[in-house]
């Protein structure tokens, strides 16, 4: 039988994980650690066994969690890690700190970093994914990133050593996004906050923000996606091919493609983690018979499926 450390944060035995997802699906981690602080974290994978998978999660706004559950160390951190200060251009932010308030802090010290306003999530996801919009991504702006290591050890890392691609870096494995350094661009604090509301106003208008989703589904198809390369094009939106497809307000089980935007995958209150992925996966078949397009899951899906 594994013998676990015992940390001065939290850790909870065969936790239900449907909570603490924006989609409000997916069965139990074998363990949820919430550590108290870096130390707490660092004891804790340093003395976990090396066999023993671990899974960082953020505020799960990206993420489908499958029904049965995920066999690994689930680690949430909270409030220990949300920090967030200012220092001249430089924005320091830890992994728990939201996006939102992240890029408002900074527009109050005429710090540009507007674009995080309307990404849901927290810095740590942002970081990992590469999160970005409105032609900014965070690989725009990071400076440096600190992690602590699947043995324990507290690591800094470079744009560099991340290697920022479309919605991905190169993390080292079980390492775990503790802060991350920014510096922005000077701005007015007025127009920034301006430029702000007018994103948000824009996202509520053309996005279902008041519906259970995880933000877009499907990246635009290849080619076509917001990568920040000079030869992007941005004419053909995964939303245009699954309108095509005929699968706008499609439905299953409690999950819906959004009649208000087509790339948003909802939960209308009763949905499972398998018909949110199985209405994707029709989705994908629907679009790549119509138009020989294959989508790509911009949501990340993880754990197992319910055993029948």
């Amino acid at each position: 039988m594994t013998t676990f450390p015992v940390p001065k944060g939290r850790l909870s035995r065969a936790r239900p994980l449907s909570d603490l997802t924006w989609l409000r699906v997916g069965g139990p981690a074998d363990y949820l650690f919430q550590p108290a602080d870096i130390e707490d974290l660092q004891a804790f994978l340093r003395e976990l066994p090396a066999e023993t998978p671990i899974f960082p999660i953020g505020v799960g706004s990206n993420l489908i969690v499958r029904d049965g559950g995920l066999r690994a160390v689930v680690i949430r951190l909270g409030r220990g890690f949300n920090t967030i200060s200012v220092d001249g251009n430089t924005v320091t932010a830890g992994a728990a700190a939201l996006d939102a308030h992240v890029a408002r802090k900074a527009a109050d010290a005429g710090v540009d970093l507007t674009f995080l306003r309307t990404i849901p999530g927290s810095i740590g996801g942002a970081v990992r994914m590469n999160a970005g919009c409105y032609g900014s991504y965070t690989a725009d702006v990071l400076r440096k990133a600190t992690i602590v290591t699947r043995q324990g050890d507290l690591v800094d890392l470079t744009p560099e050593d991340l290697n920022f691609r479309y919605r991905q870096t190169d993390l080292p494995e079980g390492a775990v996004l503790i802060s991350a350094v920014f510096e922005g661009p000077s701005g007015n604090p007025q127009d920034l906050h301006a430029r702000m509301e007018a994103q948000l106003k824009k996202r509520d208008e053309t996005q279902p923000t008041k519906d259970r989703s995880a933000g877009s589904t499907f990246r635009n198809p290849a080619g076509f996606s917001s990568t920040g390369q000079a030869d992007d094009v941005h004419d053909l939106k995964a939303w245009k091919v699954i309108d095509d497809a005929g699968m706008r307000g499609a439905t299953l089980g409690g999950a819906q493609m959004s009649p208000k935007h087509s790339n948003f995958l909802i939960n209308t209150g009763s949905a499972t983690a398998a018909d949110l992925e199985g209405l994707g996966e029709e989705v994908r078949k629907k679009v790549y018979e119509t138009s020989g397009i294959t989508l790509e899951w911009e949501i990340m899906r993880v754990g197992d499926p319910l055993k029948e």
